[in-house]
């Protein structure tokens, strides 16, 4: 039988859909707008058209994989349940205290970093557990009773984080209050903070653990009535979820560690790009994923994104660390901005242009969808600059309409800007290319990275529609369109290879190391994920696992990460040890510091089982194969050619574009730019300074000539 996968992907803006059919090897694609009343809506509605149109049977499908950006918006808007805190005598405010840091000095009107619990909610117990795990003083069970009682009674809570000094050493006292509460209210959601994040550092372990606490009611709503509603279509097959840190994971495990999921949309994208960066040889790419609401920047390197294990979410400055809510979680480490299709342009109170981040979402969207909206956003301008084609916005089911942008562009914008109508509508395009461009360089710069010395590949809705404007702003002298841009994330899940990330925090000295108990450590969370990826339908035998250790020097305020061996460790590899601390320290710092004792803080496993297969090729790809003696012509393939179109771009004005079938395209068609790519979730558009190329894979290869500058 036929394996048939299905990933969803619900931005802020559009729900994207991919089919893949191992059968037919083939990949078919849908986009619809996303429901924000009820994100589920859109889902069950897409795959039942998607199924439609693939002609596939329901009971075809083996698994779906779903990403969302509900755990995100939840906690950006504070739409999340009412939550209580539990936690330690004496330490009822460290998570209003934090690091007892100012993100911006100089500000006399900032706004503090926000708590998810108010005081009044935050109740104390007596019991102690000391750094190295041992109890002080017993837990005060009675009172982790009264406490349960008040939150739930007198304040009427939705949910519980219970979070105690030193749990991540000894979890015991957390567990045995989670027992009692439990025992209270059965129905009621409870996070632990020594399962949620077992790291050492009380604020940011609190942090998380309130997190988790305050979307979990939401979540574990959500995520039931999809199933439900999956289940009534006759849609029996597993169900899982994205990671933020690119690994798959089951309903069951999201519902309970919701807090997870705050960036799975976005990872998925990361997950695609490597992907295609396998397929194509590229090993090093910047991912470029742009859709309806924000723009997302990732740096691949050696065929993998970079991960982090520290995310700060809902910032009151999106630029200023230090401005949002700490969260010990594993993510995709990338840049985020608010750049996408719906931003929205408006003049400041200098009298200049802003683009974002304000969004116009799903509802009401950009002026020129017809629904209401009546603020200029990006897409309206790319819209009036002759990008995209009005009949065949999402493959010409959702027309394009005209009548109300020049009120709007011309008559309000650019009156008070005072600029003319393709002066507006292209300061728009060219603000949010820069905003994009800015945003890339202090991400590439803060890890030591040229952006010249990579290529991009592009996806997203609007991706490649600004993927040229962004490249020539970096000197990126090359760009890769895949196939169904539009949706490559969606596609991301798919690829991804189920994987767990899991931590223990043991604080030592490298020399004073207790190796049986780091052992002990490492066989623990080796068997929890080993039961996961199994849960996830991996095989034992090609479960992978990666170990490292967050290392530093004795005294230094943060630590690096250090590749551990996959051997039943021993004093004989304390010399290994301390030799990979070294490297790995130089790597970042450029020294090596031999004089000052080093010390471990946390021990880190990555299980992973294999990505899965799937088909390369979409099934509207490929319609006109018209090669000579195996050479394609120009046009690209019969039909291909669509016709032309005035276009403008900002160094060369008004320029005629050929228009192209993106679906009508051969392998090795040669296009010199000004050109535009028509397919049915994104369009591409290249220069007159660029050639596109198309590859076996149905991918578009932009060359830039201009940028062919070596890098300095």
């Amino acid at each position: 039988m036929s394996s048939v996968r299905i990933g969803v992907d619900v931005g802020g803006t559009f729900t994207d859909f991919v089919l893949a059919h191992s059968g037919r090897g083939q990949l078919y694609t849908g986009k619809r707008l996303t429901t924000p009343d009820d994100p589920s809506r859109a889902i069950v509605e897409g795959i039942t058209r998607l199924l439609a149109e693939a002609d596939v049977p329901v009971s075809d499908v083996s698994g779906i994989v779903h990403g969302t950006t509900l755990v995100t918006n939840t906690v950006i808007e504070r739409t999340g349940a009412k939550v209580g805190l539990v936690t330690t005598e004496g330490f009822r405010d460290a998570i209003e205290i934090g690091r007892e840091i100012r993100y911006d000095l100089y500000d006399l009107f900032l706004q503090p970093a926000p708590t998810l619990v108010p005081r009044e909610r935050r109740l104390t117990v007596a019991g102690r557990i000391d750094t190295h795990g041992n109890e002080l003083v017993a837990l005060d069970t009675e009172r982790v009773a009264a406490c349960a009682r008040e939150l739930v009674e007198v304040h009427g809570v939705e949910a519980i984080a219970v979070c105690f000094i030193h749990a991540y050493r000894n979890p015991a006292h957390e567990q045995l209050a989670g027992a009692i509460i439990s025992d209270l209210y059965p129905q009621l959601p409870l996070t632990l903070s020594s399962a949620v994040a077992p790291e050492i550092r009380e604020f940011e372990r609190a942090s998380t653990a309130c997190a988790n606490a305050y979307v979990q009611p939401m979540m574990r709503s959500y995520l039931r009535a999809l199933a439900t509603q999956l289940t009534d279509m006759g849609l029996t097959s597993s169900l899982h979820v994205m990671l933020s840190g690119g690994g798959i994971a089951t309903v069951e495990q999201s519902g309970e560690f919701p807090i997870r999921l705050i960036e799975s949309g976005p990872a998925a994208g990361a997950m695609a790009a490597c992907h295609y960066g396998a397929l194509l040889g590229e090993s090093d790419l910047i991912s470029f994923d742009m859709g309806g609401t924000t723009a997302k920047i990732c740096l691949i390197e050696n065929g993998k994104p970079r991960r982090a294990h520290e995310f700060e979410a809902g910032r009151v400055r999106r630029f200023r660390k230090g401005s949002g809510i700490p969260l010990k979680i594993t993510v995709v480490d990338m840049i985020e901005i608010g750049a996408g299709g719906g931003s929205l342009a408006s003049v400041d109170g200098m009298g200049l242009l802003k683009v974002g981040p304000r969004s116009a979402g799903s509802v009401p969207g950009p002026v020129c969808y017809g629904q209401g909206g009546t603020e200029a956003a990006v897409t309206d301008a790319d819209l009036l600059l002759g990008y995209l084609n009005p009949d065949y916005f999402l493959g010409g089911e959702m027309p394009l309409a005209h009548e109300q942008l020049e009120d709007v562009i011309v008559n309000r914008l650019g009156a008070q800007l005072g600029t003319d109508r393709d002066q507006t509508a292209s300061g728009i395009h060219e603000v949010v290319n820069e905003n994009m461009a800015a945003a890339t360089r202090r991400y590439m710069a803060e890890k030591g990275r040229d952006p010249r010395r990579y290529a991009m590949i592009a996806f997203g809705g609007a991706g490649p529609v600004h993927a040229y404007g962004l490249a020539r702003r970096l000197k990126i002298d090359r760009i890769i369109i895949p196939a169904g841009a539009g949706v490559t994330s969606a596609l991301g899940f798919l690829v991804a290879p189920p994987a767990v990330d899991d931590v223990r925090s043991y604080v030592s000295n490298l020399d004073k190391l207790d190796f049986a108990f780091v052992n002990h450590l490492f066989s623990e969370m080796e068997a929890s994920a080993t039961a996961q990826l199994l849960e996830a339908g991996a095989r034992v035998d090609e479960i992978v696992f990666e170990r490292s250790a967050d290392m530093r020097h004795v005294g230094q305020g943060f630590e690096i990460s250090v590749p551990v061996p996959n051997d039943v460790l021993s004093g004989e590899h304390l010399a290994q040890l301390t030799e990979r601390f070294f490297q790995s320290y130089a790597a970042v710092f450029e020294r090596r510091v031999e004089d000052v004792a080093i010390e471990t803080m946390s021990w880190r496993l990555q299980a992973s089982a294999p990505a899965p297969r799937v088909a390369t090729t979409f099934s509207q790809v490929g319609g006109g194969a018209d090669a000579q003696d195996g050479i394609a012509t120009a046009s690209g393939g019969i039909n291909a050619h669509k016709g032309e179109r005035k276009i403008y771009m900002a160094d060369f004005g008004w320029v005629t574009a050929q228009v192209y079938d993106r679906y009508a395209l051969v392998s090795g068609a040669l296009i010199s730019g000004p050109a535009v790519f028509e397919e049915r979730e994104s369009t591409t558009v290249i220069g007159p300074d660029a050639t596109a190329k198309v590859d076996s894979l149905a991918n578009i290869i932009i060359e830039i000539s201009t940028q062919k500058t070596p890098a300095t």
